[in-house]
């Protein structure tokens, strides 16, 4: 297992294409199975992009996906007193204020015609997000402590010094 200072190379934690693939197609599900739950969810593919609104589908998983990569970490950071003072509540609301914003005119195509039907629909594209991770595996970031200088919690060496305060 080729290592760069404890830490796995990049070439080790690569997620082959498909499964970006089908995690962006159960989003997409996630988006069509709210949109037919919801009276306020519509999209649809007379915009010219493609039938059936897919091309609508398509640009609504990128959009999304590019939200919770860039955006959501930032509206987190901003919003961390919130999500921790409703013990998590205020994730489903950013999710929600992502999905609302996405379908504001944002997409040709798609449309959230209010808070309640975004908060519906980020739930259930959160709920299919979840199941396709569980599907597919979700890969994390695996750190090592070996060739660092660290010390496991239960090695003697730990128990020796653990009362002294190194500065």
């Amino acid at each position: 297992m080729p290592q760069i200072n404890g830490f796995m190379t990049s070439s080790e934690r690569a997620v082959p294409w498909w499964r970006h693939a089908l995690r962006w197609g159960m989003i997409a599900l996630g988006v069509v199975i709210a949109a037919h739950t919801s009276k306020g969810i519509h999209y649809n593919g007379t915009d010219s992009l493609g039938p059936h609104g897919l091309g609508t589908l398509a640009i609504v998983v990128l959009v999304l996906s590019f939200f919770n990569i860039v955006i959501k970490p930032l509206l987190i950071l901003f919003a961390l007193p919130f999500v921790l003072l409703t013990l998590g509540f205020g994730l489903l609301v950013i999710n929600a204020l992502l999905f609302w914003w996405a379908g504001n005119g944002l997409i040709p195509g798609f449309h959230v015609d209010g808070f309640w039907p975004a908060f519906w629909g980020a739930l259930v594209v959160s709920i299919m997000s979840v199941l396709a991770n569980r599907w597919l595996g979700r890969r994390r970031f695996i750190a090592s402590t070996r060739g660092l200088g660290g010390r496991a919690p239960g090695s003697p060496a730990a128990r020796r010094d653990d009362d002294v305060i190194d500065v």
